[in-house]
């Protein structure tokens, strides 16, 4: 995902995103510790992803704990 489509999205559709980057990376992370990962860099490309959503969020004031909590 590149900065420019992540500052494009909406705040609804940031949350949604987070939350499925949240979920993927949790995946690749068991998937590589169980041996069954053949693209180790995905997980870097997760790690960097969630980062870059959570840092669009804080800017924006999303209150993410309200906003993944009840959803």
């Amino acid at each position: 995902m590149k900065a420019a489509d992540a500052h494009s999205m909406s705040d609804v559709e940031l949350v949604e995103k987070l939350k499925e980057v949240r979920e993927e990376s949790f995946n690749l992370r068991l998937r590589h510790a169980t041996g069954e990962l053949e693209d180790t860099a995905a997980v870097g490309r997760a790690r960097k992803d969630l980062a870059r959503l959570l840092t669009i969020a804080k800017q924006r004031n999303i209150d993410l704990e309200r906003e993944t909590s009840h959803k």
